[in-house]
């Protein structure tokens, strides 16, 4: 089992910068593929970014280039860091983890979620 707890959603103006943390409890962090989906109203959940074990990432489209995602195995925490946050960012987002050998960009290869910490970016 992994519980995972995700903090840092908040209200901010476009153009600025957030940063979502997300700290795993239960098995073993650092062999597993961290990820970050969100979900706006309305909207299907939709994949933003992952990295895995060894420290390899990748990005949705929609945020390729102004998000980061990074892990510290030692803390057990992934991290989302958001610049220049568009409206359009305006979602729950959720973190999630997977025992995988390779990157999940879809949903259903996750076994693990947090519960969601919600972004608002107004305009």
């Amino acid at each position: 089992q992994v519980q995972l707890v995700e903090s840092g959603g908040a209200s901010v103006q476009a153009g600025g910068s957030l940063r979502l943390s997300c700290a795993a409890s239960g098995r073993t962090f650092s062999s597993a593929v961290m990820a970050w989906f969100r979900q706006a109203p309305g909207k299907e959940r939709e994949f933003v970014a992952a990295v895995d074990w060894n420290g390899a990432t990748y990005y949705g489209s929609a945020v390729k280039g102004r998000f980061t995602i990074s892990r510290d195995n030692a803390g057990n925490t992934a991290y989302l860091q958001m610049t220049s946050l568009e409206p359009e960012d305006t979602a729950v987002y959720y973190c999630a983890a997977a025992f995988k050998t390779f990157i999940p960009t879809t949903r259903g290869r996750y076994d693990y979620w947090g519960q969601g910490t919600q972004v608002f970016i107004s305009s």
